[in-house]
């Protein structure tokens, strides 16, 4: 029996080429190249601070690390809608909409079904994600039975979220404050379950998030509904052939992807404060959430992985914090944003950019074919005739 013992660099040879090495290096590029240009931003804006801005950037998050957990939950969540329909296909952009309505059933079932006792918090919570599902299914409907491309209704479908839920909350007297422009303090009862650090609203919801991105790496590479899911993004023709069935497939992928982002809005909404009596609240001014776009972002960035989903939305949520210190040498906190769009380009190519970097690295551990001696080759001849 022959054995083949491999080199080091063999092995090095096969890591390069493996799938998940190269969707890392290729992440990696995409921040690195991302936070190049925004220190550039910052070189041309003002030399004197920008090595102090671009500290901030880097190593601020890490003095507030319960804060830049308690931000990325909201961010995890729609990155794992956008990513889920990624594996379907489905370019879902219409997070921000499913976020918002996620968001505003929370808070209905939190000022209006106030006898709800203990379990008041968990309604509220399935209640955002049923908000979020409806959303979803629309534009999954559509793209099912209509061939209508989701990216056209689910952006459009932004606008409808943002300025339905703005009237809803302005026109409801035990909803809205109308002397502060916002929504009133919700009860206590529909709060989420405080991890109890001093300073930091972090919750509960952090053990469901990250539960939830377990459970949609279990179906997604262990179930064959799935599976499913996958062959259908990958070639739709060949699934339906192959019996699977696209439409039903593409209506439960926008409802999971809906849903998810719902509970971002929901987990949000219900946060608690370190305000005795107080809670979060929400300002209906019109604009578009923020956090069903840093979901692209970050379905970008963890490749639609859902454990890759966990540390990019961390990363997108360590960067902002930092850029909040961005005042204190004289920058405007929008630097982040545009470093943060930066990455979203980059992300979109760098696939593109890793496998250009990647036939480097492979020509530094190409490893040369070896010659067999002469008196080997009588042996293998008569192996490979046996």
């Amino acid at each position: 029996m022959e054995t083949h013992v491999k080199t080091r660099k063999e092995q090095i040879k096969n890591l390069l080429n493996s799938p998940g090495f190269h969707s890392f290096y290729a992440t990696l590029l995409a921040i690195g190249l991302g936070l190049l240009v925004g220190f550039l931003v910052l070189l041309i804006t003002d030399p004197r601070y920008a090595f102090g801005g671009f500290s901030s950037i880097l190593f601020r998050g890490f003095r507030r690390l319960p804060d830049v957990i308690y931000f990325s939950i909201p961010i995890i969540m729609t990155g794992l809608a956008v990513g889920f329909a990624f594996k379907m296909g489905l370019f879902n952009i219409g997070a921000s909409g499913q976020y918002t309505l996620g968001m505003f059933f929370a808070m209905y079932v939190g000022f209006i079904w106030t006898s709800l006792g203990a379990v008041h918090w968990l309604v509220a919570v399935i209640a955002g994600m049923i908000g979020g599902m409806i959303m979803g299914a629309i534009p999954g409907i559509l793209k099912a039975f209509f061939n209508v491309n989701e990216v056209i209704t689910s952006i459009m479908l932004n606008y409808i979220g943002m300025y339905m839920v703005d009237m809803m909350i302005k026109n409801n007297g035990i909803m809205f404050n109308h002397s502060q422009s916002r929504t009133r303090y919700l009860p206590t009862s529909v709060q989420l379950q405080s991890l109890g650090i001093t300073g930091s609203s972090l919750n509960i919801a952090i053990f469901i998030a990250i539960g939830l991105a377990i459970v949609l790496y279990i179906v997604l590479s262990k179930t064959t509904f799935g599976y499913e899911l996958i062959a259908t993004g990958h070639n739709k023709d060949a699934s339906q052939y192959a019996g699977m069935n696209q439409k039903r497939n593409t209506i439960l992928a926008m409802l999971i992807s809906g849903g998810l982002a719902g509970l971002g809005g929901a987990f949000m909404i219900l946060a608690p404060t370190s305000l005795s009596g107080g809670s979060m609240t929400y300002e209906p001014i019109n604009v578009i959430a923020a956090n069903g776009f840093n979901g692209i972002a970050v379905a970008l960035l963890g490749s639609s992985h859902p454990i890759g989903i966990l540390f990019s939305a961390t990363f997108i949520s360590h960067i902002q914090r930092g850029g909040t210190g961005l005042t204190v040498y004289g920058y405007s906190p929008e630097v982040i944003d545009i470093v943060i769009a930066i990455i979203i380009y980059f992300s979109a190519f760098s696939l593109i950019i890793g496998s250009a970097f990647g036939k480097v690295f492979k020509k530094m551990f190409k490893t040369k074919d070896k010659k067999i001696p002469p008196e080997d080759e009588p042996q293998i001849l008569e192996s490979k005739e046996a």
